[in-house]
């Protein structure tokens, strides 16, 4: 009679649960960098729905907008299901929305309670540029339109 054998052995299996532990170690922090960018990205959606009213505003007044304008509901309606509230702010020529991530548990920890501000700089012939950044939340979670200011 042959003596096949049937199974894997202890050497193998414990082959196969370090390969699966080297490649969970690689993938786990990778994954949270993305969830993380995803939901930076709010924070630039929520501001680019108030560009153009502030860039409207400031060419029929001058100024800049802030929450209590007439037209600019309060700031916490320009909120999220990762964003807790955007402030308009800023004096001329440059324009402010800063943007506040609601408190960890509800997103990243690396997002929790921080925020970004978007600045409009008005130049020559009334174009407006764009920028953002964010003295908190580290480069590598922002676009690189945004830059980190302390990290």
């Amino acid at each position: 009679m042959k003596n096949v054998q049937k199974g894997f052995t202890l050497i193998e299996l414990m082959i196969v649960v370090a390969i699966i532990a080297i490649l969970a170690a690689i993938a786990i922090p990778q994954y949270q960098n993305y969830i993380t960018k995803s939901q930076f990205s709010e924070s630039q959606t929520i501001a680019d729905g108030l560009k153009t009213p502030i860039v409207e505003y400031y060419n029929q007044t001058g100024n800049c907008p802030t929450n209590t304008t007439t037209g600019f509901v309060t700031n916490v309606s320009y909120s999220g299901k990762y964003v807790a509230k955007a402030d308009i702010a800023g004096t001329a020529p440059s324009c402010t929305v800063t943007v506040t991530f609601k408190p960890q548990g509800s997103v990243s920890k690396p997002l929790g309670g921080y925020n970004v501000v978007i600045t409009g700089n008005v130049g020559n012939g009334g174009a407006v540029t764009w920028s953002c950044a964010s003295a908190t939340i580290e480069g590598k979670y922002m676009p690189q339109v945004c830059s980190a200011t302390t990290k």
